[in-house]
């Protein structure tokens, strides 16, 4: 049985797309899933995981939809500006970021908001999960990298840097992790929590993506795509992807090599297939489609191989439901401490009191 790559783009014109690749030609192939205008606002940002693609937008909102059943699923209102950041831990938690400098941790069980911190006094930029799902990384534009207990929602460390940050990334082992900072890459080692090296971009960095604990996907505001092997803190390949700037970077291990996604503003998303070895040759063109869009964002989503065979069984067609979908109501908050607590809103019976015998 073939490999099933999904990949999600979004757009300056408020579009998402979706497409199926076919990995078992010697060309890849993209068959159109579905293109949704949901969103009244570009999409800023999006995430996916073995069930679910949500995407994010300046208009506020994060839309869900449900892969398995095919179906938009609804619509998360809690954050007031722009969505910045999603990202998933396993299939169980979403976390976001926005403009209003919260980051919120959602259930997939209800589309529950469990906790809504105040994380940032600007925007949140960038978030990123450790592999443990204990802790999490953001940085925002009040100069910060803040270090979060997921387990109860209070941050564990600060740390003041000079600039703006505007990506944060966990390595896939945790041991590590990268801020961007415009154009420069500042790498560090969790247990000293010290820089061990920086590398300059030749442009501003828009999206970076590890492949594996020791490589670094770079991507930024030309057409090359650059890795970086983060331990030695230097460039060891790189190649022209498009024609234009290229948006954002993703990629997915197969057997013995691994795939790399790109999309830029040029309209088109590539798939380029690089054997991680020693020497480090130029990845080769395994396929590419044409939105014919002004692309800003991309996950890659492997289903499983139960979602796999059913797919090929039945070869559905991504649709939307025709029944309005309803929206997940702001949730109140209160504040204690440093930690914003979501209060539910669903009603609650109210315990019977005990009737005083007088006895």
């Amino acid at each position: 049985m073939a490999a099933v790559l999904e990949l999600v783009a979004g757009s300056y014109e408020q579009i998402t797309f979706g497409y199926q690749m076919k990995t078992d030609e010697k060309e890849w192939t993209a068959k159109a899933e579905f293109t949704h205008h949901a969103h009244i606002a570009s999409v800023s940002a999006v995430a996916a995981c073995e069930r679910f693609v949500v995407t994010g937008s300046r208009d506020e909102t994060i839309q869900v939809y449900d892969m398995k059943k095919r179906i938009e699923h609804g619509a998360l209102l809690h954050h007031d500006g722009t969505i910045t950041c999603l990202e998933f831990y396993g299939t169980s938690h979403l976390l976001s970021g926005g403009e209003d400098g919260l980051l919120c941790v959602w259930s997939t069980k209800k589309w529950e908001c469990m906790k809504s911190i105040k994380a940032h006094k600007g925007h949140v930029t960038s978030l990123s999960v450790h592999p443990s799902g204990k802790l999490a990384l953001s940085v925002g534009t009040d100069k910060t990298l803040r270090t979060w207990n997921l387990i109860n929602g209070r941050s564990a460390f600060i740390k003041n840097i000079k600039q703006n940050a505007h990506i944060v990334r966990w390595s896939p082992d945790g041991d590590r992790f990268v801020v961007v900072m415009n154009d420069k890459v500042i790498i560090y080692k969790l247990e000293t929590a010290s820089v061990t090296g920086t590398i300059t971009n030749p442009k501003r960095i828009s999206s970076v993506k590890f492949l594996n604990n020791s490589i670094l996907a770079v991507a930024g505001d030309d057409e090359i795509v650059r890795l970086c092997e983060v331990g030695k803190a230097k460039w060891v390949c790189e190649f022209k992807a498009h024609e234009t700037r290229v948006k954002a970077v993703d990629s997915v291990s197969m057997d013995d090599y691994f795939v790399v996604v790109t999309a830029s503003n040029d309209g088109f998303i590539k798939m380029w297939k690089i054997h991680l070895e020693e020497e480090l040759e130029s990845p080769t063109l395994l396929g590419e489609v044409n939105t014919t869009a002004r692309l800003t964002c991309l996950a890659v989503r492997r289903p499983s191989s139960v979602q796999q065979q059913i797919a090929e069984e039945e070869a559905p067609q991504a649709t939307t439901s025709e029944e309005p979908v309803p929206e997940v109501p702001r949730r109140k908050r209160v504040q204690i401490a440093t930690e914003e607590v979501v209060l539910e809103e669903e009603s609650r019976p109210k315990k019977k009191k005990k009737k005083n015998s007088g006895k």
